[in-house]
């Protein structure tokens, strides 16, 4: 995702040292503040690039104005940076997972780098003051496309995504417990 590290130096960093959580723990203790975490760092990455976008799109946008549309606009922007061979149906190796040959198909986002990077963004976007109901990483068109992507790129590849089914947990089993009064 060379896309996500392109836009850490720009202009829509995070406002989280002003939330009144931050400015009181800030206030309250001399230590530095702690590192945050890989996934931390990556959503604070996906949020300036998204910014980024929506800054750089033409007509400029606003978060508030943000739809799903825009959404898929960006993640098929993203697909140019992708590392991910998925044939065409016209390609002799559509439904091979291990092509024996190059071929001319495009690279794209991987199924899952999209699904997390979604993740990240709704979680974001919350964050960020953003209501609920009305968080555009959520949207109905939005999940129906990250399926898409994932039917598409498994039957390309030839391997099926099956829903996995929940185990269950073993039932003890039953000990049977003598008659009373038996001696």
């Amino acid at each position: 995702m060379d896309a996500i590290t392109v836009a850490e130096s720009s202009n829509c960093e995070s406002t989280s040292t002003n939330s009144p959580l931050a400015t009181a723990t800030a206030a309250t203790s001399s230590s530095p503040p702690a590192t945050p975490s890989r996934y931390e760092s990556q959503k604070r990455r996906d949020w300036n690039t998204f910014g980024q976008y929506l800054k750089n799109h033409r007509p400029p946008l606003s978060l508030a104005r943000c739809s799903g549309a825009h959404v898929l606009e960006f993640l098929r922007y993203l697909d140019q940076f992708g590392k991910t061979k998925v044939h065409t149906q016209i390609c002799p190796f559509f439904g091979h997972p291990n092509p024996p040959a190059p071929c001319p198909c495009p690279l794209r986002q991987a199924w899952g780098s999209l699904d997390a990077l979604i993740g990240r963004l709704r979680a974001a976007y919350e964050e960020h003051g953003g209501k609920p109901e009305a968080n555009p990483f959520g949207a109905r068109a939005v999940r129906l496309y990250l399926r898409e992507v994932r039917e598409s790129q498994a039957k390309a590849r030839g391997i099926s995504y099956e829903k996995k089914k929940r185990k269950r947990p073993p039932q003890p089993e039953a000990v049977p417990v003598p008659p009373s009064g038996a001696t």
